[in-house]
This record gives C-alpha cells, sequence and structure tokens, in this order.
C-alpha cells in the first residue's frame, strides 16, 4: 500500500512526465485526426498547441524540435490528400511556423525567469541563514535542534524567530513570533535577533535580557515607522540553561508555553506563574520580569515552538496538539524531534499551513 507521503510525491512527478510527452502526443493526435476524419475537418488547433504547450516546459532545443516536428505534420496531412497546397492549406502552414517561432520566444522568456527566480531563491537562503542561521548540534554541553517553516508556498523566512547563544552565564535561548506577515515583519525578526545576541553576552539576568529586547523593538518601531504600525509587538519565550546546572530559568512574553519532554514519556507545559503583555508593548503597563525557575534532568528536552504548532488546523478545524502528541515518546535527539513534528504538522494541515512555525529543541544529555 502506498502512503500519503509517497503518493503526494509521485503525483507532481507522474504531472510533470505526462507535460513533456504531452507536445509530441499532440502532434500524433492530430495526424490521426486529419486521417480519420473529412477533409473539411482540421488537426491545425492540434499542432499550433504542440510547440505552446513545449515552451514553458522544456528546453530551447526541444522547444525548435517540437515545433519543427508540428510544421513538418502539418504540411504532411495536405500533401497527402492534394500534391499542390491550397489556400487553406498555406494558412494552416503559416500558422504553425508563426506559433512556433512565438513559442520560441515565449521559452526564451521563461527561461530568463526562471534564472531570476533562482538568483532571487539564493539571495533568499544567504538571507535566512544571515537572520536565522542553524544552530549547531551540540552548544554548551546541550544537544540543539532548530526547524523553520513558513506558511507561504517559495518564503524562507517570516515572522517567526529563533536564537540560542552560549554565554558565561549559560546556554540563553529565544523563540518569537512577530505580529504580522512580510517585510516589516522579517525587519522585526532581524533586530530582535540582533538585540538577543548582544543582550544575552552582556547582561547579568534573563529578566534584563527581555528588557533589552522590549527597548530594542520599540526603538526600531520609532524609527522606521512600519514596524511600530504593523507589527508592534512580539510574543517571545527566553530560556536560559546554566552550564552544568539541572535548572532551567523561563520568561515568558505572552508565548505559548514550552514544552519539557521527561525521559520516561511525561510531558510538562512550563506555563508562566504570572501572565506578560508581549514584548513592544511596556507602554500598556509595567511590571519586573521574573523569571521561573524549573528542573531539568538529564535525559530531558525543552522544546520551545511558536502558535504555528499549537494552532495548527486540519480540514475540520481540529487543533494540532503537541502536549497530547508528544505524551508518551521517548525523545533521544532533538534533530529527530524536531522534523517529525515539522512532518506531523504537514499531514495534519494537509499541506495548507497559514502561519508560520519555528520549533527550538534542546537536550540534556
Amino acid at each position: 500500500m502506498v502512503g500519503r507521503g509517497e503518493a503526494e510525491q509521485r503525483g507532481p512527478v507522474s504531472a510533470r512526465t505526462l507535460a513533456r510527452f504531452l507536445p509530441a502526443l499532440l502532434i500524433c493526435t492530430g495526424v490521426c485526426y486529419d486521417v480519420l476524419t473529412p477533409a473539411v475537418f482540421t488537426a491545425a488547433p492540434f499542432f499550433t498547441a504542440a510547440p505552446l504547450i513545449a515552451a514553458p516546459l522544456a528546453s530551447l532545443r526541444t522547444t525548435l524540435l517540437t515545433g519543427l516536428a508540428a510544421l513538418l505534420a502539418t504540411y504532411a496531412v495536405h500533401a497527402r490528400s492534394a500534391v499542390v497546397p491550397d489556400a487553406d492549406a498555406v494558412t494552416e502552414i503559416v500558422t504553425v511556423a508563426t506559433v512556433a517561432v512565438l513559442a520560441a520566444g515565449i521559452n526564451r522568456i521563461v527561461r530568463i525567469g526562471d534564472q531570476r527566480l533562482a538568483s532571487a531563491r539564493e539571495v533568499a537562503e544567504a538571507a535566512q541563514r544571515a537572520v536565522l542561521p542553524e544552530p549547531t548540534e551540540r552548544i554548551g554541553g546541550f544537544e540543539i535542534a532548530a526547524r523553520y517553516q513558513a506558511a507561504q508556498e517559495g518564503t524562507l523566512i517570516g515572522g517567526d524567530l529563533y536564537a540560542v547563544q552560549d554565554t558565561p552565564y549559560g546556554v540563553r535561548l529565544v523563540v518569537g513570533d512577530v505580529r504580522g506577515k512580510g517585510m516589516g515583519a522579517v525587519a522585526a525578526v532581524a533586530v530582535l535577533i540582533g538585540a538577543f545576541r548582544e543582550a544575552a553576552e552582556q547582561e547579568v539576568t534573563l529578566e534584563a535580557v527581555a528588557g533589552r529586547l522590549e527597548r530594542a523593538l520599540v526603538r526600531e518601531g520609532g524609527r522606521r515607522g512600519g514596524i511600530a504600525a504593523d507589527e508592534g509587538f512580539t510574543t517571545a519565550v527566553l530560556a536560559e540553561l546554566p552550564h552544568g546546572g539541572g535548572t532551567l530559568r523561563i520568561v515568558n512574553r505572552g508565548h505559548p508555553p514550552p514544552l519539557l519532554l521527561l525521559g520516561d514519556g511525561e510531558v510538562r507545559p512550563l506555563r508562566a506563574p504570572e501572565a506578560a503583555l508581549p514584548l513592544g508593548m511596556g507602554e500598556l503597563g509595567t511590571w519586573p520580569d521574573r523569571a521561573a525557575e524549573y528542573g531539568f534532568p538529564s535525559g530531558a528536552t525543552l522544546l520551545l515552538h511558536t502558535d504555528g504548532l499549537s494552532e495548527a488546523r486540519d480540514a475540520h478545524g481540529r487543533f494540532y496538539d503537541p502536549e497530547r502528541r508528544l505524551a508518551g515518546r521517548t525523545v533521544t535527539a532533538p534533530g529527530p524531534l524536531v522534523d517529525r513534528l515539522a512532518a506531523e504538522v504537514r499531514r495534519h494541515t494537509g499541506g495548507g499551513m497559514t502561519d508560520d512555525m519555528a520549533l527550538l529543541a534542546v537536550r540534556r544529555p
């Protein structure tokens, strides 16, 4: 029995294979159509369609050969019934030749567009690696893995963020979700990650790091305008893992609670003792950030995520529940964990994610 994932992979391949053979099939169909129908019927639509279909799908050489084959087929079907082509035959031959030339031009335009798209994608990938670099597999004695999945097809980066920094105070992490989408959200992500990397090294407490992120977002919003208007706040959770310790500290600013996956399969959501407003909304209320402290035993895994995981819906509107789905599982490495979660969310949503998703898993070996 073919699995759903295999069927999804075979579907597009079969469609592309069919499309490549379609021009030749149209030419053969046109010849058969002309042979089997009275002379008043014309097969010209089949012959003109063949090079047009080949233009965006095949190389320039194949497109030209398809046009030549269509032209020869047009001439052959008319030469079969009359040695000297009549006016209608000449018109059809000229039409097919003209379409073949136009198909060659379309092919070149499509190829140039593909090259530009590939170049833009390379730039986007470089930007993603600069803004959201993949963390190394081991930082400060902890095993680390991160995955980012943008909701918009063809997009590599959006409004979610993550970062990991090994500091004198321990390994510090942040996962956040900027309100909004588009370039404004990407700009806010870059600002927050830059501020986090600097503050994580300099600030003694995790609460002070959160304060630096708050000020950076507000300051940049006032300077740019667009961030303040469109991406005015960011939900975020910050974590600190002291070197050699079995504890972790968390500051949560309006973000989904992290999950602590214990070695026996138990899942504990680390909910904040006190509710706090997201970053960038400090003007609505002031209070001191308080880091909550939890145990982090050996063999446990800390999973930080954005709401692209917990609010992913299937076709019936049911949410993906990571706490229930992860219960009873034994996590041996963070990499397979985030890969499996990403695959499960794609299956749960049918590939139609409506929000970006960032996953960051840290395991204490």
